[in-house]
């Protein structure tokens, strides 16, 4: 039936890309802990210390509880290197992956117009928001640790405008909590989806080769604009996961501040 939404669906490719880059961010972390040692570092061993004593600099610049960030800035590693990862997978020549799929769903007897396969995990919508929402969770995790049940229940009513205003303090508490939550996945999932768009049309560009003024300056402008675009697109692949990681740091933060 059009114009319904079935939550029922499952984004299988998205759920299996992402565990595996996680699998292998996680490998990767692990084999440069596994091989550090006090003397002279090797290149590898040098880019995750630094990378590991900038996000801890990050984290103790927003959670200043030292015991929250035991677990905190080891957080916000693990989702900085999980979604450049992802994201990274932009990189690979757009319909590689997915023709590949596309014959092995045909190969097994199916029908391989329907061969759907997205191999960049954080453009798929359901992905960024369930990060955000995950992202939701520990902060109301840390709102109880940190204040206590009783205390938190009673910030919502009595925070910003005081208690005698509670339905309408719980109201934009509430509020703010989903803007947040959504536009934590969103901004992510539309950068993301832009940019794998934009290497689909300019891929598109290099399909009309023909014997024509037009036909021959297409693909011209196609290794252009590609070679332009994927070097911009660089900074946005880790652009996009600081962003994530800073307002996950961010909003734990705002979750140890009492009102």
């Amino acid at each position: 039936m059009k114009g319904v939404i079935d939550f029922g669906v499952v984004n299988y490719d998205s759920i299996f890309w992402s565990i595996l880059l996680g699998v292998v961010g996680c490998f990767f972390l692990w084999r440069a802990a596994k091989a550090a040692t006090s003397g002279v570092p090797g290149r590898f061993q040098a880019a995750v210390e630094f990378l590991v004593e900038f996000v801890d600099a990050q984290a103790k610049g927003i959670v200043h509880n030292a015991n929250s960030r035991k677990l905190v800035a080891p957080l916000a590693l693990t989702v900085f290197v999980w979604i450049f990862l992802m994201n990274s997978m932009d990189f690979l020549p757009v319909d590689l992956l997915p023709r590949v799929w596309e014959m092995i769903y045909g190969a097994a007897g199916h029908d391989a117009h329907h061969a759907f396969f997205r191999v960049v995990p954080t453009a798929d919508l359901s992905t960024t928001l369930g990060l955000s929402v995950s992202v939701l969770l520990v902060c109301i995790f840390y709102n109880i640790k940190i204040k206590g049940l009783g205390h938190w229940i009673h910030e919502l009513f009595s925070a910003p405008f005081g208690a005698k205003l509670g339905p309408i303090n719980f109201l934009f508490q509430m509020i703010e909590f989903v803007a947040k939550t959504v536009s934590h996945g969103m901004r992510l999932f539309g950068n993301m989806y832009a940019g794998e768009l934009l290497f689909m049309l300019i891929a598109l560009m290099g399909s009309h080769l023909a014997l024509s003024a037009s036909g021959i300056l297409l693909p011209i402008a196609h290794i252009l604009a590609g070679t332009v675009w994927s070097i911009f697109h660089i900074l946005i692949v880790g652009l996009q996961a600081f962003v994530f990681m800073m307002l996950t740091l961010v909003y734990i933060g705002q979750a140890h501040d009492a009102h």
